[in-house]
């Protein structure tokens, strides 16, 4: 599954830098989503691959912070990404005549720097707060990486502070991109409404299905984990839902993206018959 993400992945980017036809600002955020897909994965999942060939489950304190900075800084990053690219398919659907004003190559530039910082800032704070925990001894953490929320829970020092800090920020990075989405999805729904023809609404509705599947996949399992940590006691069940956040949705956005969208397959067909 990890090999199947990374190609995948890799094969959309290489489709959308090799093919002049993509240099589109959909194309362009959507490269920056599987180069985020790819760093999301791989922050997790080779340290897991590890631990099951060797059987070896220990990870050192350095690695566990590295871990928790790097999981914050991708999983932040691609849920600012998703937002900014409901928002080019609301300037698309609402604003054709100027779209490519609007979505300018600076405009674009700045929207993916902007959402690195803020995931940059994310994590550092992250950081911070995991770094400032005192455990009393080597401890056992019930996951396949250092997951904050139980590294919080395993700690002997104060969490009262750390845990609403988490929360807080948690709600703003969460948050504001999942208002983000639901207003651009409004306005755009209501745009499409008021296409006469059924020709017409399909057309415009289809130009963003795939994000739409992508956004529901993300959000969706994301949402599993943490009903999954809040509701349910079983550890496992949690690892579980996990696996399907940090593994299952970064090797499935490809799919969901190539299957749906003609000029990428067209793209990575060419590519493919070009490697061959």
């Amino acid at each position: 599954m990890y090999l199947v993400t990374m190609l995948g992945n890799l094969l959309i980017i290489l489709a959308i830098t090799s093919d002049s036809h993509l240099h589109t600002p959909m194309y362009f955020f959507l490269s920056n989503l599987s180069l985020a897909d790819i760093s999301f994965s791989s922050t997790t999942v080779p340290k897991m691959l590890v631990n099951l060939q060797t059987y070896s489950k220990s990870i050192t304190y350095a690695g566990c912070l590295t871990q928790v900075t790097f999981l914050t800084l991708f999983g932040s990053l691609e849920s600012l990404l998703l937002a900014v690219m409901a928002y080019d398919r609301l300037v698309a659907i609402c604003q054709p005549l100027h779209y490519l004003v609007i979505m300018n190559s600076r405009f674009c530039g700045l929207c993916v720097l902007l959402s690195f910082l803020f995931s940059l800032l994310d994590s550092q704070l992250h950081y911070l707060m995991v770094s400032q925990l005192t455990f009393c001894a080597d401890v056992e953490i019930p996951h396949f990486f250092c997951d904050p929320s139980q590294l919080l829970s395993l700690a002997c020092s104060d969490t009262s502070t750390n845990y609403i800090l988490i929360y807080f920020f948690g709600a703003i990075i969460g948050g504001v991109p999942v208002s983000g989405i639901l207003f651009s999805y409004t306005r755009i729904v209501s745009s499409i409404l008021r296409v006469p023809s059924s020709g017409g609404k399909y057309k415009a509705f289809s130009t963003c299905g795939s994000h739409l599947s992508v956004v529901c996949l993300f959000y969706g399992t994301g949402l599993g984990v943490y009903l999954s940590s809040t509701v349910s006691s079983s550890l496992r069940k949690g690892a579980v839902a996990s696996v399907m956040y940090t593994v299952v949705t970064p090797m499935l956005n490809p799919f969901v993206y190539s299957l749906r969208n003609r000029d990428i397959k067209s793209a990575l067909w060419r590519v493919i018959r070009r490697i061959a």
